[in-house]
Order: C-alpha cells, then sequence, then structure tokens
C-alpha cells in the first residue's frame, strides 16, 4: 500500500509539473507574441529596410545560442525577448514590402495571419486532447528542417522562385509537425524547460506565418 501511495505522489507531482510547464510555455508565447508584433509595426512605422540574410541569421543564431545557454535563469527571459523582439523587426520591412506591392496586402497579410492561428491552435488541441506521443517524427523534422534551410538559401542565391516557392510548401509542413512534437514532448516530459519550449513554438509560428504569405502572394499576384 505504502509502494501505490507513493506511486500515486509522483504521479501526481508529475502531472502538476507538466501543468506547470505547460502553463508557463503558453503564458510567455502569448508574451512575447506581443512583443514581436510590436517590434514588427515600430520597424513598418520607421519604415526600416531588411537587414538582410546574413545579418539576420548571425543575429538569429546569437541570439538563439544566448537564450539556450541562459534557459535554467532568468536571463533566459530576457534573451528570449531579445530573440523574438529581433525577428519581429527582421519581418517589418517583409509587411512593408507586401503592403507596397500587393493590391490585397492587407488581406494576404490577415489571411496569413489567420491561417497561422487556426493551424496552431487545431493542432495543440489535436496533440493535447489525443495525447498521442509524436517523438518519433523528431529525426525527420530535423532532417526536413536542415534540407528545407539550404534549399532556401539556394532559392535566394540562384533566384529561383518555383524552389522558393516548394520550400515554404516544406515549411509549413515541418512547422506543423514541429508544433505537434513540441506539444506532445510538454505533455510527455520530454520538455521541462518552458523557456526553450516557447522558443521552438515561436519560431514554428513565425516560420509557418512567412511561408504561408510567401504562398499566398505568388497565388495573388503582384500589382
Amino acid at each position: 500500500m505504502n509502494q501505490f501511495n507513493q506511486s500515486m505522489a509522483r504521479s501526481e507531482a508529475s502531472i502538476l509539473a507538466t501543468n506547470k510547464v505547460l502553463k508557463n510555455t503558453y503564458i510567455l508565447l502569448a508574451m512575447t507574441l506581443m512583443f514581436s508584433a510590436a517590434t514588427a509595426g515600430l520597424s513598418m512605422t520607421m519604415n526600416l529596410p531588411h537587414p538582410g540574410m546574413i545579418i539576420t541569421l548571425i543575429g538569429y543564431f546569437g541570439l538563439l545560442w544566448l537564450t539556450t545557454k541562459f534557459r535554467n535563469s532568468s536571463m533566459g527571459i530576457v534573451c528570449v525577448f531579445a530573440l523574438t523582439g529581433f525577428m519581429g523587426m527582421t519581418l517589418g520591412p517583409i509587411l512593408n514590402m507586401y503592403l507596397n506591392a500587393y493590391s490585397n496586402g492587407h488581406q494576404l497579410i490577415m489571411t496569413a495571419l489567420g491561417g497561422t492561428g487556426v493551424i496552431f491552435l487545431g493542432l495543440s488541441a489535436y496533440a493535447l486532447t489525443t495525447k498521442k506521443d509524436f517523438s518519433f517524427i523528431s529525426g525527420f523534422l530535423m532532417v526536413g528542417i536542415l534540407v528545407a534551410f539550404l534549399a532556401g538559401i539556394g532559392a535566394i542565391v540562384f533566384s529561383i522562385p518555383a524552389l522558393s516557392l516548394g520550400v515554404s510548401a516544406m515549411f509549413i509542413m515541418l512547422m506543423s509537425g514541429m508544433i505537434l512534437y513540441q506539444t506532445s514532448a510538454i505533455i510527455h516530459g520530454g520538455e521541462t524547460n518552458y523557456i526553450m519550449a516557447t522558443v521552438t513554438l515561436y519560431i514554428s509560428l513565425f516560420n509557418l506565418f512567412t511561408s504561408l504569405l510567401h504562398i499566398l502572394g505568388a497565388m495573388s499576384g503582384r500589382n
């Protein structure tokens, strides 16, 4: 009986810990999304130019490294906001480009935003309600993201529109899988750090939104 009670206590403690990580992740994710939207809006208002691929990659990977290094301290939260704020600043010029280049730019942005929200909520709800373990797709996601990343660089360097669209379609699928994987990891105790969980979900949403926007823009046609 004593062994049974100890097992029940461990199970309850595990559930409470999982719920805490999940709650903290969603709270921090919501805050970082709002902060990122604010920095994107500031970038748009100031009409800042895009920093370019090299500066964006250096800033992204540098801030991601800092976030990972300080993930177990309060400094990690500062790094998360620095990372998401930076990504918001790089997003502003892209949104301005769509507003200027497309007659229905506002509609494209809102459609991409709505699509991102629907996909995120739908996949998160599915992972939370079914409680399926999606850890088996980790290898596929790792290889897929690496291939898509390299293909994306190739599309930019060699200016291949068809390849660029293909990369966007790949990222939509991969980021959808990443949302399932990360949510599942939190539920099953594979991810116990809400800072890193927030970063993973934020990056998934960022790439999902920009990929949807790219495809919608290609389907719409420029002015």
